[in-house]
């Protein structure tokens, strides 16, 4: 594979070219109420070819080795026409060379445990949430698991095999009550590692199936404004969503609006905020130490103390900014080109415990997991799985439909309290971008309040 790769570079005559090349496993399960939906292994290798031509990219993607030089050469076509209509040439920054090879850490490798296993530990969690009531009217099931090989190679010098193992499994319960209340529980755990993640989850999934249950009983919240407590998993959701995409600088560099309001050394929140994209923790979903354009991942402060400290780069946007990379480029597949990503992005913890951030809180919500949401430049909107009344510092009764809306902005000057709990959460799913989905990503964060919250409800 590596002399075939080498024969591309030299084939190709650009400024720079890289060539990447993937060989991938895939196991897919999904079951619905009693039905097994789905149930498939595959295997794949391709690659694809970026070079550098007079300051415009050229791209072609393969799926045979033998097809390399080939593909090199049209790349190469391809970058000059288009730096043939570029108003600016494309720079890269510079970056060390780096020679490594990164192996996976799997207790068991799951690449050696049968589809007949696999398929009957999904079975037997999705018979717990249908057997736990007979409100249970319908449950999902899902399993994936992905191993990839990533060879990198590019005219520099740099030479890079990193594999990546990646498993998750989703659970989730409908549970219908009288007339027309109809309520849903999820829950989703995903990590880069092996077949041991989801062994002896009976436990989740009865909990996915309690909390479907109990909210068939749940108010609806009333809507206003509150101090709210978010727990990490969607405080971690929050800060993902709502401030990191801000912080990718091939978005910030188009918008003029973002280039007003993110400039760095700006105060967003208290001085004990500190909002990290940490490019590799090891057995984080999707980590590996080195990006798609073979530079070291970095860990990046994107609020420092409080101020605007970073933004997440890849070459082309820290030479255009005048920046160091940070080693977020990142694509789901041979088949895209990398673009600006984040990785691990989370709150650091701070000094308080749980009890005393609820303490203090006379009338609020108690905000739980997240069911997904939209943000729309500073503005924000997410749903909370469940939620609670917090009243005179105690932890009351359920309640649903909890929706979160407002400025990321002045959310962030409103942040009241930050927890000593970190932590840092995989889950199902993953994050999209630019017709990229789903990119394995980690959120995390302590325990969060927030004053002057606007919920939606009744």
């Amino acid at each position: 594979m590596l002399n075939k790769i080498k024969e591309g570079l030299k084939v190709s005559k650009g400024e720079f070219t890289e060539i990447r090349v993937e060989k991938a496993q895939r196991t897919n399960i999904k079951y619905e109420k009693e039905k097994l939906m789905n149930l498939d292994s595959s295997e794949e290798i391709g690659g694809i070819v970026r070079t550098l031509v007079q300051g415009g990219w050229g791209i072609a993607t393969f799926n045979s080795l033998e097809e390399i030089p080939e593909k090199a050469k049209k790349a190469q076509e391809v970058g000059k026409e288009v730096a043939s209509h570029l108003n600016e040439s494309i720079k890269l920054a510079d970056v060390p060379l780096e020679e490594d090879e990164v192996r996976s850490d799997q207790q068991r490798d799951f690449r050696e445990v049968a589809l007949e296993e696999k398929r009957d530990t999904l079975k037997a969690y999705n018979r717990e949430m249908l057997d736990y009531d007979d409100r249970i009217e319908s449950t999902k099931a899902v399993y994936s698991d992905s191993f990839r090989e990533l060879r990198y190679v590019n005219s520099e010098g740099t030479e890079l095999y990193q594999e990546i193992p990646d498993i998750t499994m989703l659970l989730m319960a409908i549970a219908k009550g009288d007339k027309n209340n109809v309520q849903t529980a999820l829950d989703s755990i995903g990590e880069a590692s092996g077949f041991e993640l989801v062994l002896d989850r009976e436990e989740m999934a009865q909990d996915v199936a309690s909390q479907a249950i109990s909210l068939l009983s749940a108010d609806s919240v009333r809507g206003g404004q509150y101090t709210v407590l978010l727990n990490p998993k969607l405080a971690g959701v929050f800060i993902h969503e709502a401030f990191g995409h801000l912080c990718e600088a091939d978005h910030f560099y188009k918008n003029d609006r973002l280039q007003e309001i993110m400039t760095l050394g700006r105060k967003f929140g208290p001085e004990n905020l500190n909002v990290v994209d940490e490019g590799f923790i090891r057995g984080r979903r999707g980590n590996i130490p080195y990006d798609e354009e073979g530079v070291s991942r970095q860990k990046t402060y994107l609020i420092k103390n409080g101020k605007l400290n970073s933004f997440l780069h890849n070459r082309e946007t820290a030479a255009k900014m005048g920046q160091e990379p940070t080693g977020n480029a990142r694509a789901i597949s041979y088949r895209h080109e990398p673009i600006v990503r984040m990785t691990n992005t989370y709150i650091e913890k701070g000094e308080k415990s749980f009890e005393d951030l609820i303490g203090s809180i006379d009338h609020g919500i108690y905000a739980k997991d997240a069911y997904g949401g939209q943000t729309q430049l500073e503005q924000f909107t997410f749903s909370a799985g469940h939620g609670f009344l917090i009243e005179d510092g105690e932890i009351g009764p359920m309640v649903r439909d909890v929706v979160l809306t407002g400025n990321i902005f002045k959310s962030l000057e409103n942040i009241s309290g930050i927890g000593n709990d970190l932590d840092i959460i995989g889950s199902a799913g993953g994050c999209g971008k630019g017709g990229q989905m789903p990119l394995p990503v980690t959120d995390g964060s302590p325990h969060l309040r927030i004053e002057d919250v606007t919920i939606g409800g009744r």
